[in-house]
């Protein structure tokens, strides 16, 4: 069983950025494919980014291409989010996502597990 832990969400001003981390345990975690999903109130969750077990291949939503970044250090168990031009469209509850599936595509299919994810507010 992995266990996902994030960090770095907050309120930033629409423009700003942010930096997510997701610290993973329990699991061999360069082998696996990571992600990033995303709820905001109200609505069901989607999918944000997602990378390959050796970071050659990225996947973004249309909403976030160009904007945000999606990165892993297999040697710290990490895998980062960095996120820029903010808008407050991209309020909402960020989870880290793992699967043991690999990964070809944007899709919200195929996740196993996430965290208990990160607040992110993004203030007009």
């Amino acid at each position: 069983q992995v266990q996902l832990v994030e960090s770095g969400g907050g309120l930033v001003q629409a423009g700003g950025s942010l930096r997510l981390s997701c610290a993973a345990s329990g699991r061999t975690f360069s082998m696996f494919a990571m992600g990033w999903l995303r709820q905001a109130p109200g609505k069901e969750r989607e999918f944000v980014a997602a990378i390959n077990w050796s970071g050659g291949n990225t996947y973004y939503a249309k909403s976030v291409k160009d904007r945000f970044t999606i990165s892993r250090d297999n040697a710290k168990n990490t895998v980062y989010l960095q996120m820029n031009s903010l808008k407050p469209e991209d309020t909402a509850v960020y989870y880290c996502a793992e699967r043991h599936s690999s990964i070809s595509t944007a899709t919200m299919v195929g996740w196993d597990s996430w965290g208990q994810g990160t607040q992110v507010t993004v203030s007009s």
